[in-house]
């Protein structure tokens, strides 16, 4: 039986797309483990699924001054000690790492022991853990073509984003059910991210009275953002976040109102949602989403909309366009395949 070690952690983005390939190797008939931080986000999620974790020890490499700058190096080294037994014990035929500060000492662990590395990288430009861990790795899958440009040309492969089967699996009706919506009008789902976003949910529900007269309103907003004064609005719908019923709410979503991380907007693309794309401001990020979005709205995908530029009235302004022409971002979604994604990736690990 082949063994496959999957790390990555520090966000939800850095393991949602390991949880699309999980599946796949485990009806293969692989041995599949999961080397993380002791207490991140990681190890809850990956938990859940039961699937075997190991916690080693992770530090952060800042780019910025912290006193906590003088400690972590020294964690990173112990982790790097904690991945190489543990690899050596765990015998793995290839890992694959979806990047985040816990999976540098994983991905060197790995090459002191000559195990085959993968990398995927997400965003437009490599950060800085992948930046570290791409000269240990076999190969290196890139979610966006443009990426290929700030990576060694011999390792790069474009493949996109893998999605998680069960994403695609959702019900229209079960939707509008869980809603309880009419199918009568079309639906906007709003999602700020797992914090929620203040400027966009305050913008949402400013704009309510007007956009209520023709949509319905799914509003994720993150955890503690619920505004219980509009809990008894007709055709609106408030919840911090949702989890087994996020692809039923998605299969009767007409439009999206989103961040621009990558997982999530290429889940949009998968599934043929217009998109209203808020990236994340520089201030608060390295501009990645930036980049992400303006990707998108290249290609046909969607439209963006900064942060910093939001009023009720543009935002209502950009919906309408949204709508109208939903049909036209669609055809251009057509080209394109989660499916083929996913595929490619486990070709090559595969064939390792």
């Amino acid at each position: 039986m082949k063994t496959i070690i999957f790390t990555g952690g520090g966000s939800a983005g850095h393991v949602t797309p390991n949880l699309a390939l999980i599946p796949h190797f485990q009806k293969s008939g692989w041995k599949v483990c999961y080397i993380g931080s002791h207490n991140g986000i990681e190890k809850t999620i990956i938990e859940k699924e039961g699937i075997p974790y190991y916690g080693i020890a992770s530090g952060k490499l800042r780019r910025y001054f912290d006193l906590k700058n003088i400690k972590d190096p020294f964690l990173v080294m112990k982790g790097v000690m904690d991945a190489y037994f543990l690899i050596r014990k765990l015998k793995p035929d290839v890992i694959f790492s979806k990047g985040g500060f816990v999976s540098v000492p994983v991905v060197i662990g790995a090459w002191l022991n000559r195990v085959p590395v993968f990398l995927h990288e997400s965003d437009m430009t490599p950060g800085l853990a992948n930046k570290i861990a791409l000269r240990f790795a076999s190969k290196i899958f890139v979610t966006f073509e443009e990426a290929k440009k700030h990576l060694p040309k011999e390792k790069t492969v474009f493949t996109g984003s893998p999605v998680r089967e069960e994403v695609l699996q959702g019900s229209r009706n079960k939707g509008l059910q869980f809603l309880r919506f009419t199918a009568s009008k079309p639906v906007i789902t709003v999602m700020g991210g797992s914090l929620g976003a203040r400027r966009i949910n305050e913008a949402v529900r400013g704009a309510l009275p007007n956009l209520l007269q023709t949509y319905q309103i799914v509003h994720l907003c993150g955890k503690g953002n619920m505004d219980e004064t509009l809990e008894n609005t007709p055709g609106y719908k408030q919840f911090e976040y949702v989890h087994d019923e996020l692809p039923d709410i998605l299969a009767a979503t007409d439009i999206v109102i989103s961040r621009a991380g990558s997982n999530a907007i290429f889940e949009f693309l998968t599934l043929q949602k217009p998109m209203l794309l808020i990236p994340l401001p520089k201030s608060s990020s390295r501009g990645d989403q930036i980049l992400n979005g303006q990707s998108f709205e290249k290609q046909g995908y969607g439209r963006m909309l900064f942060e910093e530029d939001i009023t009720e009235t543009l935002l209502i302004e950009h919906v309408e366009e949204l709508y109208k022409n939903r049909l036209q971002y669609k055809r251009s979604m057509q080209q394109y395949s989660g499916q083929e994604a996913l595929q490619t990736i486990i070709d090559y690990v595969t064939k390792a």
